[in-house]
């Protein structure tokens, strides 16, 4: 008697509704699919309608039968600025407990499926949307926690209720901001007060113990997820992974993923340049590439601040002066609502726009991936949030770090003293510093910078290279999701 073939395993991967967590699960479903596994992304109605607006992301999942889309409304009014608001902790807080209002029915409807051939099998979702988790465990589906941010950021995450205990949180600024943090393990010597997540300053006691609260929900809710993933790779937080792994019961680091998902494509021939299926929230701006190709190797300093950071007009002032100042030439992203307040019109002197007019080009989105991989590229002055630090890694461009919040400070922490593949400029915004170290990165220490990213950038391709760790580690889990639908 033959056996009956097992069901299409059937995944629903549900993000947390900003650029960086949208990116890289988009970037896993692709993988998924490219494993011929049902894929079901569910994504906001207001990103959906960026997504669809600025780029070819329903032709990119089109060639796939088994994936579709659904949304939800995230729970916001239509004009809310959402990235770009000064306050991100409570526009973020509010929209997930709007989330849960609108999105448990339909969730829940998606996870059950109408018919016997449409049930999921697992939810991959952010550690941060608790709701997902609580409807997926009604329904008894397994549920698979995606973390975005780095293994050395969760790993601090959960360190978090230890620190408080401890007393080493809430601080203030410039309070004691250079001693080490003693009660985080693999990271007490290098580790400062001033590279722990940005919420950890100026707390009062109460909203300290409700951080501790939230962050032992976290601990126990990745604890009690089927398995944890992660975008890095073995040979850049190995030390960190085995921590978190003995507090999980699987870790699967699979990252670079932008990049692992150019290599399964097969295009791995140069895996850092663009497929031309980007999933951004803002509309590209093409014309830059143009301007580096007339411009020497490695000659430009590319800036971008990611899609949350906002700047003052005074620290605007303070970078756009110290680049110029730099004499170096460089691409600088200025993301419509990048400056607090309405009225932009800031007051320069001649000399800046002159300088800028020579060496500077301003636009209001780029192609990240392909401008890092451009020739003319030679440093990143950065955020140091996590999809463009790994990218900055695989296009072998060492940075400059100026972190703005969660996990950017932790990020830029490992990226000049333990990677040693950047520098950190983190809680200064002074011409004459973004000066020197612009002129650091591209000159003085150029050449020790180079090395150190040509080594990582080398151990970030091996690893989703056939037999490698992150490739290895992918296979694992789409076995792991393949057995967990013939179970049922």
């Amino acid at each position: 008697m033959e056996h009956q073939s097992s069901p299409t395993p059937h995944v629903l991967i549900f993000p947390l509704p900003l650029q960086g967590h949208v990116t890289p699960m988009l970037n896993l479903a692709e993988l998924f699919c490219l494993a011929n596994l049902k894929v079901t992304f569910l994504n906001t109605t207001h990103n959906h309608k960026r997504l669809t607006r600025y780029t070819n992301t329903e032709a990119r999942f089109a060639c796939y039968p088994g994936f579709r889309f659904k949304t939800v409304h995230d729970g916001l009014p239509d004009d809310h600025p959402r990235a770009g608001a000064s306050n991100v902790k409570g526009w973020l807080k509010e929209m997930i407990q709007a989330l849960a209002s609108n999105g448990k029915s339909l969730l829940r409807e998606i996870l059950v499926g109408e018919k016997e051939t449409e049930k999921v099998t697992c939810l991959v979702t952010d550690g941060w949307m608790s709701f997902a988790n609580e409807v997926a465990n009604e329904a008894d589906v397994p549920v698979i926690a995606f973390r975005c941010p780095s293994a050395c950021c969760n790993w601090t995450y959960f360190c978090i209720p230890k620190l408080i205990d401890a007393g080493e949180v809430p601080f203030k600024d410039d309070e004691e901001m250079d001693q080490l943090v003693k009660n985080a393990p693999g990271m007490d010597s290098f580790l400062r007060y001033r590279d722990l997540p940005s919420f950890c300053r100026n707390q009062d006691i109460s909203s300290c113990r409700d951080l501790q609260d939230l962050f032992t929900g976290e601990i126990q809710r990745n604890q009690q997820a089927h398995s944890f993933i992660l975008n890095t790779f073995v040979d850049l937080e190995g030390p960190i992974l085995s921590l978190i792994s003995s507090h999980c019961s699987k870790v699967y680091s699979i990252g670079p993923l932008h990049a692992h998902l150019k290599y399964r494509l097969g295009q791995n021939d140069d895996i850092t340049l663009s497929n031309n299926s980007t999933s951004s929230l803002w509309e590209v701006d093409r014309s830059c590439i143009s301007w580096l190709d007339l411009k020497p190797d490695k000659s430009v300093v590319y800036v971008s601040f990611g899609s949350l950071t906002i700047l003052t007009k005074d620290q605007l002032m303070e970078f756009w002066a110290g680049l110029v100042q730099s004499k170096k030439y460089f691409l600088w992203v200025i993301r419509p609502n990048l400056i607090i307040g309405n009225d932009q019109d800031t007051q320069a002197q001649d000399g800046l726009l002159e300088g800028t007019k020579e060496r500077g080009y301003m636009v209001g989105w780029v192609p990240q991936e392909e401008v890092l991989a451009h020739r003319a590229v030679g440093g990143f002055l950065t955020h140091s949030g996590w999809n463009s630090t790994l990218e900055s890694i695989v296009a072998g461009v060492p940075m400059l770090c100026w972190p703005y919040f969660a996990d950017q400070q932790v990020n830029s922490r490992f990226v000049s003293e333990v990677w040693r593949i950047g520098l950190d400029m983190k809680d200064t915004c002074d011409r004459t510093i973004v000066e020197n170290m612009i002129n650091d990165l591209m000159e003085r220490k150029k050449d020790e910078l180079e090395r150190s990213m040509d080594r990582i950038s080398h151990l970030a391709k091996r690893s989703i290279s056939e037999g490698g760790s992150s490739y290895s580690n992918l296979n694992h889990l789409i076995e792991e999701i393949k057995l967990m639908s013939k179970k049922g």
